[in-house]
């Protein structure tokens, strides 16, 4: 295993994932930076190389092309158009489904067996094409998820109780998208259960700034990029550690045929295992309706 990443696509969140790879210690020793400019994934590489005297780790940084990808250990798909102001994921959906589905023939082609990881919006579906697409056993086809929601809401919480957001354990689940939700109910900070600390009004504020954080940040600079980023870099080390971390990410549904966001177990081979949800009723009703959510998009 060569521990070797190609990130496709060097817009805000492949450039940012490549920079956050380089400024994390990984296990990465080799990445290739492949656009459809390819003088921009020149440039951004040259760009990371520099940093090279600096960094944590050691790695090989350079820009290439798809037979980069017959060997790679792990395939970002990071490219697509951007969700504008005042635009919804799922608006997005035509747009990027003939793209990615263009990018994962190109990538099979070079023969490549490794895993996939999807970052391009809206995320469920379009990791739901890239499996489709790839033929691929689905344990080996990720999308990012509620990963960056989940962060989102540690972030909120701890910020809120002036507590460190690492010792807050809660998953957003679901959709990424509108439909999101936060399993609160199996939410805690420390041991104790987060009721404990938020009453119902403050949670469903929480709730709604999470869900709403990407349009916040899109309002104020076009796009969202260092979130992603840097819980890309969280599953990839998961990944190549083999460190059998649990993450929200987007994972296949077998019981419903698609891809949607529940905390997983992951590997050096991928999504090891899927944990069961142990949901309220309210929060499986939830859960269903982001599932309806999903199949009525998906077409």
């Amino acid at each position: 295993m060569k521990n070797k990443i190609v990130i496709i696509g060097c817009g805000n969140v492949g450039s940012s994932f490549a920079y956050a790879l380089l400024n994390q210690k990984t296990y990465v020793n080799e990445l290739v930076l492949v656009d459809l400019n390819y003088e921009k994934a020149l440039g951004d590489a040259m760009d990371l190389n520099h940093c090279l005297a600096f960094a944590p780790s050691k790695m090989t940084i350079k820009a290439g092309g798809y037979e980069d990808t017959k060997d790679a250990d792990i395939v970002c798909i990071a490219a697509g158009v951007n969700q504008k102001p005042g635009e919804t994921r799922m608006e997005l959906l035509a747009r990027n489904k003939k793209i990615l589905t263009d990018i994962v023939n190109k990538v099979m082609e070079q023969g490549f067996n490794g895993i996939f990881l999807v970052a391009t919006n809206p995320l469920d579906i379009m990791t739901d094409t890239v499996y489709r697409a790839s033929g691929l056993s689905p344990k080996k086809v990720i999308g990012s998820g509620t990963s960056l929601d989940s962060a989102r809401l540690r972030y909120l919480v701890g910020e809120k109780l002036n507590i460190n957001p690492k010792n807050i354990h809660a998953y957003v689940i679901g959709e990424h998208g509108d439909s999101e939700f936060v399993a609160w109910d199996s939410a805690t900070v420390g041991l104790n259960p987060i009721k404990n600390y938020l009453n119902d009004e403050q949670r469903k504020q929480i709730e709604e700034d999470v869900r709403n954080s990407a349009y916040y940040i899109i309002e104020k600079k076009g796009f969202t990029n260092f979130g992603i980023g840097v819980c890309l870099v969280k599953i990839t080390n998961a990944i190549l550690g083999n460190e059998n971390t649990i993450i929200s990410v987007s994972t296949y549904n077998k019981e419903h045929d698609l891809y949607i966001s529940s905390p997983a177990i992951i590997g050096r081979y991928g999504i090891k295992e899927t944990l069961k949800l142990n949901l309220t009723n309210e929060e499986n009703n939830l859960f269903l309706k982001s599932i309806e959510t999903l199949k009525k998009n998906n077409c």
